[in-house]
C-alpha cells in the first residue's frame, strides 16, 4: 500500500506542494485540514478522497504515515514534534523552527521516534544549483574562499504574523537568508562555523524592541570559506527579486542567478577569468522537487535519515546571525 499523507495547511504552496507528492504515485492524500474552507476546498480537488478534519488531532487519528506541516512558523515545531511522537513522518515548510533549539528538539523527535523528516529547502533543487554543486565538490573550482549570497524581495510577507519576531522568529533573514544559508553549507558539506557578523535594521535604521528586520548583511567563516549575506524585504532594487548564490574558487567561479527579477527562473553560469559558460537556463520546475523527493523517499522506508542534522547546523547560523 501507498503511503497515507495528511496536509495540515493547504494554503498556495501547501497544495503545490500537494499536488508535487501525489503526482510521483508513491503516495496518496488521506487527510486534508485547512481553516479557509476555500482553500480546503481547493485541495480536496487535488484529493477527493481525502477526509477534511479540522484539526492536527483529528487528523493524527486517521492512520497515517506521514504528514505535510505548511501552517504558520510559530507553529512548525510544536505540530511536527506532536506528530513524530505519534509514530507519523514529517515534512515542514521552512523555517523547521523558530531558533536553533525548536530545530534541534524537532530533529531530536525524529531520531527517537525513527521517522523521515524533511524540509522544504527548494533551492537545493534547481537544476542551476545542481550544476554548481557538483563544480566545487568535484574540485573544479579549486580552493572556495569565498561565497555571495542575496536575496532581496521587493514586496515582504502579506500576513500580520511575519511581523511578530515572537510568532517569525525574525524577519527578512529566517524568511529568504535561510534558503541562502543552507545553500552555502550544503554545497560546501557543512563545514564548521567561525565568527559571525551581522547588521540587522528596519526602516533604515537598528532594530527596536518588538520589531523584526528588513534588511540585513551577515558574513560568517564556514570553514576556511567567507560567506556574505544580504537579504531584504521591500529594497528599491528596481525589479520584483534579486537572488544571487556565487561561489568563488581558485580555479574559477560559478553563480545561480534569477532571471529578469523572476522568483522561478534561474540561470546557472561558470566563470574562467572574464569567460562565462552558461550550465543551466530556466524552464525548470523545481518548486515541488523536495516534497516529492520526501514522497518517494517515504514509500521506501519511514525510518529516520541523518541527513536531518543539517536543518539544525543552518539553524545555528542564523541564531548566531540574530545574537541569540
Amino acid at each position: 500500500m501507498k503511503p497515507r499523507i495528511g496536509f495540515l495547511g493547504t494554503g498556495w504552496i501547501g497544495r503545490h506542494r500537494m499536488a508535487a507528492m501525489l503526482d510521483t504515485g508513491a503516495v496518496e492524500a488521506a487527510a486534508i485540514c485547512d481553516p479557509s474552507p476555500e482553500c480546503a476546498a481547493e485541495a480536496a480537488a487535488l484529493a477527493p478522497g481525502a477526509v477534511q478534519v479540522d484539526g492536527l488531532d483529528a487528523m493524527l487519528a486517521q492512520d497515517l504515515d506521514g504528514i505535510v506541516i505548511a501552517t504558520p512558523s510559530a507553529l512548525h515545531a510544536e505540530q511536527s514534534i506532536a506528530a513524530l511522537n505519534a509514530g507519523v513522518a514529517v515534512f515542514c515548510q521552512k523555517p523547521l523552527g523558530r531558533s536553533a533549539a525548536e530545530a534541534r528538539a524537532v530533529v531530536d523527535a525524529a531520531r527517537a521516534a525513527d521517522r523521515l523528516l524533511g524540509l522544504d529547502l527548494s533551492y537545493r533543487h534547481t537544476a542551476a544549483m545542481a550544476e554548481i554543486a557538483a563544480l566545487v565538490r568535484g574540485g573544479a573550482l579549486g580552493r572556495v574562499f569565498a561565497v555571495d549570497l542575496t536575496f532581496h524581495n521587493a514586496y515582504g510577507p502579506d500576513k500580520p504574523w511575519f511581523y511578530d519576531p515572537v510568532q517569525s522568529g525574525g524577519g527578512c533573514v529566517v524568511d529568504l537568508g535561510v534558503h541562502l544559508v543552507d545553500l552555502a553549507l550544503w554545497t560546501l558539506g557543512f563545514p564548521a562555523i567561525g565568527d559571525v557578523d551581522a547588521r540587522l535594521t528596519s526602516g533604515g535604521v537598528p532594530l527596536q524592541p518588538g520589531e523584526v528586520e528588513d534588511f540585513a548583511l551577515a558574513q560568517f567563516a564556514a570553514g576556511d570559506t567567507q560567506v556574505r549575506l544580504a537579504c531584504s524585504w521591500r529594497l528599491h532594487a528596481g525589479r520584483d527579486a534579486v537572488i544571487e548564490a556565487a561561489f568563488y574558487g581558485t580555479e574559477g567561479g560559478a553563480a545561480l542567478r534569477n532571471v529578469g527579477g523572476s522568483f522561478y527562473d534561474f540561470t546557472a553560469e561558470r566563470f574562467d577569468g572574464t569567460a562565462a559558460t552558461r550550465l543551466a537556463d530556466p524552464p525548470d520546475e523545481w518548486g515541488g522537487r523536495a516534497a516529492a523527493e520526501w514522497a518517494r523517499a517515504l514509500a521506501v522506508s519511514p525510518r529516520f535519515d541523518p541527513a536531518a542534522d543539517q536543518f539544525v547546523a543552518s539553524a545555528e547560523v542564523l541564531d548566531r546571525i540574530y545574537g541569540r
